[in-house]
């Protein structure tokens, strides 16, 4: 899952109610999973602390993997090597877009069976093999 998904629920976003219902179907079909970089980006949520992150995970039973194994890190560095690539020869400038959505995209390619995200275009480029939710 997706920093912007647990985002837009603590933030009352109009799609909120979306994103609730939306976890709660993906919870019936399994269960539901975040890498440690996504457990970090919520930390710097806003008014967020340790124990708020914590209980929010646990109350709706997100599971926090904290290893991310080499494989995982292999597969982000090249499909983020290749996003800079392309933007160099676009004459787009350095890279944009951060290496830790590299992680999670490559985190739910190897690690889990789909990437629930609010952001789908992101990801589809340089994860065809992906299923995005």
């Amino acid at each position: 899952m997706d920093t912007n998904v647990i985002s837009a629920l603590w933030s009352v976003e109009p799609l909120a109610g979306r994103v609730a219902a939306q976890l709660a179907q993906a919870h019936t079909q399994g269960g539901l999973v975040i890498c440690a970089v996504v457990y970090a980006e919520l930390l710097a949520y806003p008014s967020a602390t340790q124990s708020f992150v914590d209980g929010f995970l646990k109350d709706t039973s997100i599971a926090i993997d904290f290893s991310v194994t080499e494989p995982i890190w292999r597969h982000a560095a090249r499909s983020f090597a290749g996003y800079a690539e392309r933007r160099r020869r676009s004459h787009g400038g350095d890279a944009k877009r951060l290496l830790v959505d590299f992680v999670v995209a490559a985190h739910a390619l190897l690690s889990a069976d789909q990437l629930m995200t609010l952001d789908p275009a992101r990801y589809k480029r340089d994860f065809p093999k992906l299923r995005i939710v």
